[in-house]
């Protein structure tokens, strides 16, 4: 069973202190990609535009400012409300995003509840697959045997 942690939101982006545009965007975080989460907004053109980045990264940036790079995500209030500033930047541009805090955090602490920090590596299945992968077989058998036979098992000089 997949699960799969959804929220709409309506983030603002900044595109000068005079002018913000509205922008909606998808949060998404899936239980078998447990260390990543998704945003996807929606700018009005042929199609969405889609970020990738570490869970932790937003769990930290809720209570201070953290990252470097691509993506950095601050605190702060903006006319009296909480929001989460961030800052994105790519090949293409740079985007500064408001996002209501209360909402993220919400969707944020369902996140933790579907996996819970330190718990994200159980849910790739790694043990599983790599006691699959080195389960013995009957083919082992052959490459277990000694290729080099001693002269106590009866095969030299043969």
């Amino acid at each position: 069973m997949q699960t799969v942690v959804e929220r709409e939101l309506e983030l603002n982006l900044v595109l000068s202190p005079e002018r913000i545009v509205p922008v909606p965007a998808r949060f998404t975080y899936r239980v078998d990609d447990p260390y990543a989460v998704h945003i996807t907004f929606h700018v009005g053109s042929d199609s969405p535009v889609n970020w990738t980045f570490a869970r932790e990264l937003l769990v930290e940036g809720v209570f201070r400012p953290c990252g470097h790079g691509d993506v950095r995500i601050w605190p702060t209030k903006v006319a009296g409300r909480s929001v989460l500033c961030l800052a994105l930047t790519s090949p293409d541009g740079n985007a500064l995003l408001e996002a209501p805090s209360s909402p993220v955090a919400a969707w944020l602490e369902r996140t933790l509840h579907a996996v819970p920090p330190g718990k994200e590596l159980d849910q790739l299945g790694m043990e599983d697959g790599l006691s699959e992968l080195l389960a013995p077989t009957t083919r082992d058998d052959l490459w277990l045997r000694d290729p080099w036979p001693t002269d106590e098992s009866g095969e030299a000089g043969v």
